[in-house]
C-alpha cells in the first residue's frame, strides 16, 4: 500500500461534542455511516455535532471492493428507527440532515419504505430541518424510487461512485446505465427535489474516464456533484492506485462548474456526507 502523502494527513481532533453525539447514538441504538465506512472526516462532523445516519442495519447485501461497511447476512430492521432518527435529528439541533443506509436487495422495495418513514418522522418532530437521503440503486425499481420521491426530502443522493469502465471490479453487482437512468429519474418524478451524487478517485480511473462521468452526470440532470480521494480500508479492498494531488481536484471543480452543476465539492477528503449542507446554503463555504 502506497504510502499517504502529507495532504492526506488530519489533525487529530479532540472536542466534548463528540462525547455527546456518540451518546445520543448509543442511547437511541443508532447506526452512522460515519463508523461503518471509517470516514476519516467522523471526528471533525461529530465536533461540530453532526453526523450521517444509516438505518437498515449494518449489514449490506452487497460487497463491492472499496467500501468498509460489512458484507453478509442482513439485521432485522428496528421498527422504531425512524423516530429514533428523528429523535436524534432534534436532540442535536441538525438544520441538515442525512440519511443512508446500507444495500437491501433481500427487501422487496430495498428499504425504500423506511427512508420514507423516517424522512416523514424528521418532517414531523423538525419541519425546518432539511433532509437529504443518499439512497441505493433499489435494483432498478422505479416504483420504489418514488416511494422516497413522493416523501419529498429536499436531496436525493446516490453515488455512481467510480467510472463505467471500473465498475466491473470495483461495484461488480452494481449497474453503472441503472445508477445513471436513477438520477436522471429523480428530476422527473419530483422537480422540487436536488439530485446529487458522488465519485472517488484513485482507483485506477483515467481523466477521460472522469470527464466521461461528469458529462453522462450532467447529462442525467445531476444537480451536486462530490468528487473525493479513495482510500483503502484495508489491504484486502480494492487498493489505491493513485494519490490524486489537491490541484487536480481543483482541476476537475473547474470542469464541473462550466458543465453546469449547481454545486462541486472536489478535494481530497470531500464525501458525499461531508459538509452537505453546504450545496443548500447551510454552511459557509471553507
Amino acid at each position: 500500500m502506497q504510502k499517504k502523502p502529507d495532504w492526506l494527513r488530519k489533525k487529530l481532533i479532540i472536542d466534548p461534542n463528540q462525547d455527546a453525539v456518540f451518546d445520543i447514538l448509543r442511547q437511541l441504538d443508532l447506526n452512522t455511516v460515519c463508523r461503518e465506512a471509517n470516514c476519516p472526516n467522523s471526528l471533525e462532523c461529530h465536533a461540530a455535532k453532526t453526523a450521517t445516519f444509516m438505518i437498515l442495519g449494518t449489514k449490506c447485501t452487497r460487497n463491492c471492493t472499496f467500501c468498509n461497511v460489512a458484507y453478509g447476512s442482513p439485521d432485522t430492521p428496528d421498527p422504531l428507527e425512524p423516530e429514533h432518527v428523528a429523535d436524534a435529528v432534534s436532540r442535536l439541533g441538525l438544520r441538515y440532515a442525512v440519511v443512508t443506509s446500507v444495500t437491501r436487495d433481500d427487501i422487496p422495495d430495498g428499504g425504500a419504505r423506511r427512508f420514507a418513514e423516517t424522512i416523514k418522522a424528521i418532517r414531523r418532530r423538525e419541519p425546518k430541518t432539511a433532509i437529504e437521503v443518499l439512497i441505493p440503486d433499489f435494483r432498478g425499481n422505479d416504483a420504489a424510487l418514488s416511494v422516497v420521491a413522493d416523501a419529498a426530502p429536499d436531496v436525493i443522493s446516490h453515488n455512481m461512485e467510480t467510472v463505467k469502465a471500473l465498475y466491473p471490479e470495483v461495484r461488480p453487482q452494481a449497474d453503472y446505465g441503472r445508477s445513471l437512468d436513477l438520477i436522471r429519474k429523480i428530476r422527473c418524478m419530483n422537480p422540487n427535489i436536488k439530485s446529487k451524487s458522488g465519485i472517488m478517485l484513485g482507483l485506477g480511473e483515467t481523466k477521460e474516464q472522469v470527464l466521461e462521468a461528469l458529462g453522462d452526470l450532467i447529462g442525467a440532470g445531476c444537480a451536486f456533484l462530490t468528487v473525493g480521494q479513495y482510500l483503502a480500508p484495508s489491504p484486502a479492498h480494492h487498493a489505491v492506485c493513485e494519490y490524486i494531488r489537491p490541484e487536480v481536484f481543483e482541476e476537475y471543480k473547474l470542469i464541473a462548474d462550466k458543465l453546469g452543476f449547481e454545486f462541486t465539492a472536489s478535494a481530497p477528503f470531500v464525501r458525499s456526507s461531508y459538509r452537505a449542507g453546504e450545496a443548500m446554503g447551510f454552511l459557509e463555504k471553507e
